[in-house]
């Protein structure tokens, strides 16, 4: 495996944007508890896991749950999402994606996802990508979340490559810093202002080739 590269790619916002399902699924979820939940608001959940993101919610709120209560309601919020992703096809992943991937691939790169989802191989078989992934670290397998290292430093293991051979893909500032502190390359997908820690930041895959960076 020596000299093996890896590129790690987060779930949402790089390879398909499901960031409007999360925000309709988590503004119901407001809603029924009594209170507006906003697409600003909404800004802070990017890349958190689904419980920690509950708890910026009912913060939002001034809305207080037993434990019980908020495992409830979190898993009515995650069967709403689901709902809407699997309406989920090809034609949703992100432009230059796929194109990107594979031609990553013909050049001997290892392919991996790194989500804190609970969800992303139900949404990776909507897209019917996963074949082209060599390992899959998603929120099943992560005890912490971004911007925790481990999601990342699992998938560099399942590869058997040290993290410095991996370059990892994120929209989220939370992803770069858990890039970043896995000693691993990072490229930014969107706002070079909110994605600055990144090693380069790019506004999507469109035109972009492996060799590019």
């Amino acid at each position: 495996m020596n000299n093996r590269q890896a590129y790690l790619f987060d779930l949402d916002g790089v390879i398909v944007d499901t960031a409007q399902f999360h925000y309709l699924a988590w503004k119901r979820l407001a809603s029924q508890l009594g209170f507006e939940f906003s697409e600003k608001q909404n800004e802070a959940l990017k890349g958190i896991s689904r419980m920690d993101s509950l708890e910026i919610v009912l913060k939002a709120g001034h809305v207080t749950l037993s434990p019980d209560e908020k495992i409830k309601y979190a898993s009515e919020k995650n069967a709403f999402y689901l709902e809407l992703c699997s309406r989920m096809t090809p034609g949703d992943i992100l432009p230059g994606v796929l194109t990107f991937i594979e031609k990553a691939k013909q050049n001997g790169i290892l392919i991996g996802l790194g989500s804190a989802s609970k969800n992303a191989l139900t949404i990776l078989k909507s897209l019917e990508i996963t074949s082209h992934f060599d390992t899959i670290v998603d929120g099943n397998r992560i005890t912490n979340s971004k911007p925790d290292p481990e999601v990342f430093l699992i998938g560099a293991a399942d590869l058997g490559l040290n993290p410095s051979d991996c370059t990892v893909f994120e929209d989220a500032a939370a992803g770069i810093e858990a890039a970043r502190r896995a000693g691993m390359k990072a490229i930014g997908i969107g706002d070079p202002q909110i994605l600055k820690e990144a090693d380069r930041v790019i506004p999507g895959f469109e035109g972009i080739s492996p060799r590019d960076l």
